[in-house]
C-alpha cells in the first residue's frame, strides 16, 4: 500500500477471518493507477470515491470486474469464446479472491429500432406467453405476439417414428410471428426524399446520383442501372416515361446480364432501404449518417398505428386489453392490471411477471412503458433497467459492480436505491459502488477514496475505512463530504421570458410556463416527471438555443479531446507555420501517420477465437507519427509530446513564447472551465467516463453563439469538490449575458439557482404539471413539494 494511504483500522468490515474473506488487489497499474494494493471485504457494501479521473473506474471496472469476466470467459471452450468479447488481462500483479462479477453500468442500451424496455427485460417474453394462453380468440403460440418475428410459410420434410419404422413425411409448416408486415416491427415507416438521391435534371450517364459512394464507374450501382435495359441512361431522369420511372424506383429484384455477368437489378427505393435503412445509424460513418438524416423521414406506421404488431396479434385480448395496449400502459398501471388476473393454470407465470413489473416500480421506473424504445433511455434509466433482472435473482456470493447508480435520481428516489443496494448485500453478495453522492457514501460498510487529484495526479489510495474515518481524514472527499451550498442572498433579475404554451410532449398536461431569461433557472422534479419533455420537447429549436443533452458522443478510438473540440486544427496550423510545412503532416489520421500502425499507435492482432492483442507499434513507439514529422518542433516540443500534455499543461504552453496560439488557448480554457484540466489531449474518447464526455460536449458548445443554454444534469460524474467549480462556470455564463436553464437533481445547483421550476407531483401520468415556480428561498419556505422538502433539509432550514 502507498505511504500516502490512510487506513482506518477501526473498520469492522476489515476484521475478516482470513484472506478468503477479501478481494486482494496488488500492484494495479491500469490507466493512471500507481501500483495500487488494496483489500476489499467480501459480502459488504464498498463505495469508491474520489474526484473525476482519480482512478475509481480503472480500479473497479477495468481491473477487478474486467479480470473476473476474463476468467469466466476462459472457462468456456475455444469455440464458444469465439463468439464472446475479447478481454485482455489487466495490468496487475495479483488479483485474489475474485467472485463472479455482474456489471451494471451506465452504458446506454443499443439504439436498434426493435429493442424496447420490454424486450431488454423478460417482461415482453412473459406477456407473449400470457396472451398465447389466455388471449381470446386464440391466434397461436407466443411468437404470434412477437413484433420481432415475421410470419413465414415453408415446405419441408419431417421424420415420423412409428414403432421400429421411420417414415419421411412432406408437409407445409408455418412460423407465425406478430410482426406488422408494413413496418417490419419498427412501428415507423420511412419516407425517402428523392431529391437527396439524384439530380433529375441530369441523366445517369451524366452522374445524376448524389448518394455517398455511388461513383459513376461503380459496377454494383451506377453501371447496373445504366446498362440494365430498363431505362435510357442518356435521358434526364425527369424525362423518364411512367414505365421507366416505375422500374427505376420500385422494380422487384430481377436477374439481368451486364457485359456477360449475371447481376440482380432492383428499384432504387428498396435498394436504399436495404443498403442504408436496415443498418444501425450509430455505427455509420459520419457522412453516411448525415446523408440518411437528410434523405429519410420516419412517420408512424398507418397499418399498426406504431404498435409494431400485426392485426392478428392485436385482435387477441384478455379482459378487453390486447398485448399492444398492455405494452403501452405505464408499467405501474400494468402491474395493477396483472394483479387483477386470477387464472390458476398460469399462476407461476403471473407471479414472475408481477415480480418483474413490481421491480420496475420499486426501482423508480414505474413511469416507463414496455414499448418505450430502449435507445431513448438516459444512462441512469438504462442502468436501473439492467438492475431489474438481478433484483429477483437467487444467486449469492456474487460481486455486483455499479457505476453511479443514483445518476438521474431525485433525492426522494435515492433512499429507495440505497435500500436496493443494501438488499443485494444482505443476500450475501459483495457490492462495489462508484459514487459521489454523500447519501450513498453514508450507507457504506467500507469506503475507498482515490486521488489525491485527477489523471497523473491521481491513481493512489488516499483512504480506506469507515465513513466516520473518511470524514475525519484530510482527503479532498473527506473535506467536502459535508459541503452545503448556501442560498444566494440576492437573486438576479430576469431580462425577458421564454414562453411555452400548451406543451403536451409525452406526459406533459397542456403546460403553460414562462421561463425567465438572463438568469440561472433550474428545472427539478422526480425522474419521469416531465423535465426533459418540457425543455427538449417543447422549447422551440432556434439558432439562439444551445442544447447539451445526454446523447452519447460519436467517435472511434482514434477520436480524442483534441480532434473532438477542434483543438487540433490551430495546433496543426501553428506547427506548420513555424516549420514551413503542410498542416496535414501533424495529423495521425492523415499524411503524418506512422505507415506501420496507420496512426493508431498500436498494432491490433486478431487471434480469431482467442483474445485479440493490442501491442505498441515498434516503428513509432506508440507516438502515432512518422519519425520525420517528430523532427518538427513548436516551443521545443514535437506533436506527440503536445498531444501527451494534460489540458492544464497545454493551456500554459499555448499561452507563452513561440508556442503562443490564442485559438488553441481559448479552447483549452473552456476545457479547464468545465473541470477537464487533467485529461490528456490525445486520450481516446472511448476511455472517457459518461460525465467526462458530457462536460467535453459542454466545453465545445460554449464556443457557440447561442444566447440560451439548456443543460441536462451537468453534475453527472462530478465530485463534491468539482460541483463548486461548475456553479462558478454557470455563474460566468449568466454574467456574460447568457440564459442558462439546467435540468438537475443536485441540491447544490438548486440552492444556487435564481429561479426554480418544479415538475410533478409524481412520475409518468402522475407528473407532467408545474407544481412550483419561484425562488429557492420561497420553495423552502412553503415546502409544498418533494423537492422543497429535500432542499430544506439540505440547506438546514
Amino acid at each position: 500500500m502507498s505511504k500516502a494511504t490512510k487506513k482506518d483500522t477501526q473498520s469492522p468490515a476489515l476484521h475478516a477471518a482470513d484472506s478468503h474473506e477479501m478481494i486482494r488487489v496488488h500492484g494495479a497499474r491500469v490507466n493512471n493507477l500507481k501500483d495500487v494494493s488494496i483489500e476489499i471485504p467480501k459480502r459488504r457494501l464498498t463505495v469508491f470515491t474520489g474526484v473525476s479521473g482519480s482512478g475509481k473506474s480503472s480500479l473497479v471496472f477495468d481491473t477487478i470486474a474486467a479480470e473476473s469476466q476474463r476468467l469466466i470467459n476462459e472457462t468456456y471452450s475455444a469455440f464458444v469464446q469465439g463468439f464472446m468479447p475479447t478481454l485482455a488481462r489487466p495490468e496487475v500483479d495479483v488479483l485474489d479472491g475474485l467472485t463472479t462479477a455482474i456489471i451494471v453500468d451506465q452504458q446506454r442500451m443499443g439504439a436498434d429500432p426493435r429493442s424496447t424496455v420490454g424486450t431488454a427485460t423478460d417482461a415482453n417474453a412473459m406477456l407473449r406467453i400470457l396472451f398465447s394462453r389466455l388471449g381470446k380468440p386464440y391466434i397461436g403460440p407466443p411468437s404470434a405476439f412477437a413484433f420481432n418475428v415475421a410470419s413465414v410459410r415453408a415446405s419441408g420434410a419431417i421424420t415420423v417414428e412409428r414403432g421400429t419404422n421411420q417414415k419421411a413425411v412432406k408437409q407445409t409448416f408455418s412460423r407465425t410471428g406478430g410482426m406488422c408486415p408494413r413496418c417490419e416491427g419498427r412501428g415507423k415507416v420511412s419516407d425517402i426524399d428523392l431529391t437527396q438521391l439524384y439530380d433529375d435534371s441530369k441523366s445517369i450517364a451524366e452522374g445524376a446520383f448524389t448518394i455517398p459512394g455511388w461513383k459513376s464507374d461503380s459496377w454494383w450501382t451506377v453501371r447496373l442501372y445504366a446498362e440494365s435495359g430498363f431505362l435510357d441512361p442518356d435521358k434526364p431522369i425527369r424525362k423518364f416515361t411512367k414505365k421507366e420511372m416505375q422500374d427505376f424506383l420500385y422494380k422487384e429484384p430481377t436477374k439481368v446480364k451486364v457485359e456477360g455477368i449475371n447481376l440482380t437489378y432492383e428499384g432504387l427505393i428498396p435498394k436504399i432501404q436495404k443498403s442504408f435503412l436496415s443498418k444501425d445509424k450509430e455505427a455509420m460513418q459520419p457522412h453516411i449518417r448525415a446523408f440518411v438524416e437528410r434523405a429519410v423521414t420516419f412517420t408512424t406506421c398507418p397499418d399498426c398505428d406504431g404498435t409494431r404488431l400485426s392485426e392478428g396479434a392485436r385482435s387477441s385480448k384478455i379482459k378487453k386489453v390486447n398485448i399492444a395496449d398492455a405494452c403501452a400502459m405505464q408499467i405501474s398501471d400494468l402491474a395493477e392490471w396483472v394483479r387483477g388476473l386470477d387464472e390458476p393454470s398460469v399462476a407461476p407465470l403471473l407471479a414472475s411477471l408481477q415480480q418483474t413489473l413490481d421491480s420496475f416500480v420499486e426501482i423508480g421506473l414505474g413511469y416507463l412503458s414496455l414499448d418505450r424504445p430502449s435507445g431513448t433511455l438516459s444512462g441512469g434509466e438504462a442502468q436501473r433497467t439492467k438492475m431489474i433482472r438481478h433484483l429477483g435473482s437467487s444467486l449469492t456470493d456474487v460481486t455486483y459492480v455499479f457505476d453511479e447508480p443514483t445518476a438521474g435520481l431525485h433525492p426522494h428516489d435515492i433512499e429507495r436505491m440505497n435500500g436496493l443496494l443494501l438488499r443485494l448485500r444482505d443476500k450475501g453478495n459483495t457490492v462495489l459502488v462508484v459514487e459521489h453522492k454523500p447519501e450513498v457514501i453514508a450507507i457504506a460498510d467500507h469506503v475507498v477514496d482515490l486521488g489525491p487529484g485527477a489523471g497523473t495526479a491521481g491513481g493512489a489510495v488516499c483512504f480506506e475505512g469507515t465513513i466516520e474515518g473518511l470524514r475525519a481524514s484530510d482527503t479532498v472527499t473527506g473535506r467536502h463530504l459535508d459541503d452545503r451550498a448556501a442560498l444566494k442572498e440576492k437573486v438576479r433579475t430576469p431580462t425577458g421570458t421564454l414562453e411555452i404554451r400548451g406543451a403536451k410532449a409525452n406526459n406533459l398536461r397542456d403546460v403553460d410556463v414562462d421561463i425567465p431569461l438572463g438568469v440561472l433557472v433550474v428545472v427539478t422534479g422526480v425522474a419521469g416527471s416531465g423535465k426533459s419533455s418540457l425543455l427538449h420537447g417543447s422549447v422551440p429549436a432556434s439558432a439562439g438555443v444551445v442544447s447539451v443533452d445526454q446523447t452519447p458522443i460519436r467517435g472511434s478510438r482514434r477520436s480524442n479531446p483534441a480532434t473532438y473540440t477542434g483543438l487540433l486544427d490551430p495546433i496543426r496550423k501553428a506547427f506548420a507555420k513555424v516549420n514551413g510545412v503542410k498542416p496535414a503532416l501533424f495529423s495521425a489520421n492523415s499524411e503524418g501517420a506512422c505507415p506501420t500502425c496507420n496512426g493508431a499507435g498500436v498494432i491490433y492482432t486478431d487471434l480469431a477465437m482467442m483474445a485479440g492483442v493490442a501491442t505498441t507499434c515498434e516503428e513509432c513507439d506508440g507516438k502515432r507519427f512518422q519519425a520525420s514529422v517528430l523532427e518538427y518542433r513548436l516551443g521545443g516540443r514535437d506533436i506527440s509530446e503536445v498531444l501527451a500534455m494534460s489540458v492544464a499543461e497545454a493551456e500554459e504552453f499555448f499561452d507563452t513564447g513561440d508556442a503562443r496560439t490564442p485559438a488553441a488557448h481559448a479552447i483549452l480554457q473552456r476545457l479547464a472551465d468545465v473541470g477537464l484540466g487533467y485529461l490528456t489531449l490525445g486520450q481516446p474518447l472511448t476511455t472517457l467516463s459518461g460525465g467526462e464526455r458530457q462536460r467535453l460536449k459542454l466545453a465545445t458548445h460554449m464556443a457557440d453563439k447561442g444566447g440560451t443554454y439548456i443543460l441536462d444534469e451537468p453534475t453527472t460524474g462530478l465530485h463534491l469538490a468539482d460541483v463548486e467549480q461548475l456553479l462558478g462556470l454557470l455563474d460566468r455564463l449568466v454574467d456574460a449575458g447568457k440564459s442558462v436553464i439546467v435540468i438537475e437533481h443536485h441540491q447544490a445547483v438548486m440552492a444556487h439557482a435564481d429561479w426554480i421550476i418544479d415538475l410533478g407531483p409524481g412520475a409518468g401520468h402522475d407528473g407532467g404539471q408545474i407544481v412550483y415556480e419561484g425562488t429557492p428561498a420561497d420553495l423552502i419556505a412553503v415546502r409544498s413539494t418533494l423537492t422543497g422538502k429535500h432542499l430544506a433539509e439540505y440547506v438546514g432550514s
